[in-house]
């Protein structure tokens, strides 16, 4: 049996546990004058926040946005370029936003925050409600709405600016901030750096980004090391036949009841082609096919979604998905040139979030030690994707994105308690709690700051 430890060890552990987590989790001076600065800003930034939910803007559209964005900043001090990002459609002036400040040698820190809304019609009922309507690039009119937090993003990096401009004695290095349109199209990322974003700019060793949470608390963040979101894969699969008159089946080879088997057997490909221990998903979102009921087509058009986290399992499932239609195909008796035609959109393709662990730990301590242990929560990997991690280019420039609260407590606790779930990212009713939220994402990305750049 073991010895049992004596009564003065186990009361010395004890005593030694407390002191590191006192001196982890007491907040430094500067601490102070992050919330203190944070605290001073709030009203303004609340409205600020209030008009810019009130007046979204589609993606690549976002002109007022980051015009706005840009004189705020050039009043923060940042040397403020426009129009960067303008690859990406012909005659697009490009709305991306570059600020930068330069405090002396150190460390060249990114801050990234998208601007972007959604084509969505609000239903929150709150007075600075938008009410917007935009034609999208193909002319057609349609409602518009900050439906997934980007106007909290852009507050936020407001916020941040005046506070790490006013900071400029406690850290030494370049900042710079970038307003990235075109995220929910998952192409600004990739625009921003095809336009030169780190040729024409300081090249970061390090790109910060925070996310709103409809499932966190506001005043509460999240962090999660490595695989923090999955890649996203478009593919089009031309299920082709050769159609007919309904009451002849004889004479066809009908691309419907092909594509069902297909749709079906796209199923086994995460069942029993993938690792259980990797995350995977293909999704068959849309069927187009046929004009009568009596007829049998010619053609079925199939649209997939896949997600994974790695690359190589990413690659297998292409690779599946094409196999499972041909095979499916020949077996149906379909002749060589009335074979599926499979596509990968490489045009929108975004690509997996890893968040660089060390940097994650690191910036985890100054969360706890500012915000309160309890406030900071781990959060698990999640197979939504967005465009971020275009910035890390491939991995060679680590990248970390936050979450940030955006909720009530009690609307979580009532979610959890009933099993229905709270308004989340991308519908109606969408609705952060702007102070609260505010604060938090100012005094969190100026906190992770400090701590990479601080002295």
């Amino acid at each position: 049996m073991p010895r049992r430890p004596s009564r003065v060890i186990v009361l010395g552990a004890l005593v030694l546990g407390l002191l590191a987590l006192a001196t982890r989790a007491a907040p430094s001076p500067v601490d102070g004058e992050v919330t203190a600065l944070a605290d001073h800003e709030l009203d303004g930034l609340v409205g600020y926040y209030k008009a810019l939910h009130a007046t979204p803007e589609l993606s690549r559209q976002e002109e007022h946005t980051a015009a706005d964005l840009a004189r705020e900043l050039r009043a923060a001090g940042f040397e403020v370029t426009e129009h960067v990002g303008r690859y990406t459609l012909p005659g697009y002036k490009g709305t991306g936003v570059v600020a930068v400040l330069r405090n002396g040698a150190g460390p060249t820190l990114l801050i990234r925050a998208d601007m972007d809304a959604l084509p969505i019609e609000e239903q929150t009922g709150l007075p600075y409600a938008s009410h917007r309507r935009m034609k999208n690039e193909a002319g057609v009119e349609m409602p518009v709405m900050h439906a997934c937090g980007h106007d909290v993003h852009v507050t936020s990096l407001v916020g941040t600016a005046r506070v790490l401009s006013k900071l400029r004695s406690r850290w030494h290095g370049t900042l710079i901030l970038l307003g990235q349109p075109a995220e929910e199209t998952i192409d600004g990322a990739l625009a921003v750096v095809r336009d030169g974003l780190y040729e024409r700019f300081p090249r970061p060793d390090l790109v910060l980004a925070l996310h709103d949470s409809p499932f966190l608390p506001a005043g509460a963040v999240g962090v999660t090391p490595g695989y923090a979101m999955a890649t996203s894969t478009q593919m089009d699969v031309v299920v082709r036949g050769v159609g007919g008159h309904g009451s002849r089946p004889e004479d066809v080879k009908d691309p419907i009841v092909l594509a069902a088997n297909i749709v079906m057997q796209l199923q086994t490909i995460v069942s029993r082609e993938i690792s259980p221990f990797d995350q995977a998903v293909v999704t068959v979102g849309t069927i187009h096919g046929g004009t009568r009921r009596n007829i049998i087509p010619n053609d079925v058009k199939l649209e997939l979604n896949i997600r994974a986290y790695k690359p190589e399992v990413r690659e297998h499932i292409i690779q599946a998905v094409a196999r499972i239609s041909r095979a499916a195909a020949l077996g149906a008796g379909m002749p060589e040139d009335r074979l599926p035609l499979v596509s990968v959109l490489e045009g929108e393709f975004a690509p997996a979030l890893y968040n660089e662990p060390a940097t994650v730990a690191r910036v985890r301590g100054a969360f706890e030690r500012v915000l309160g242990a309890e406030n900071v929560h781990s959060v698990d990997p999640v197979m939504a994707s967005e465009d971020f991690g275009y910035l890390g280019v491939d991995g060679k420039i680590p990248v970390m994105m936050f979450a940030l609260g955006a909720n009530s407590q009690e609307l979580i606790d009532e979610a959890q308690r009933t099993g229905v779930p709270v308004h989340g990212l991308h519908t109606s009713r969408f609705e952060p709690i702007p102070a609260p939220t505010l604060r938090t994402g100012v005094v969190a990305m100026s906190t992770a700051i400090l701590e990479i750049l601080g002295n």
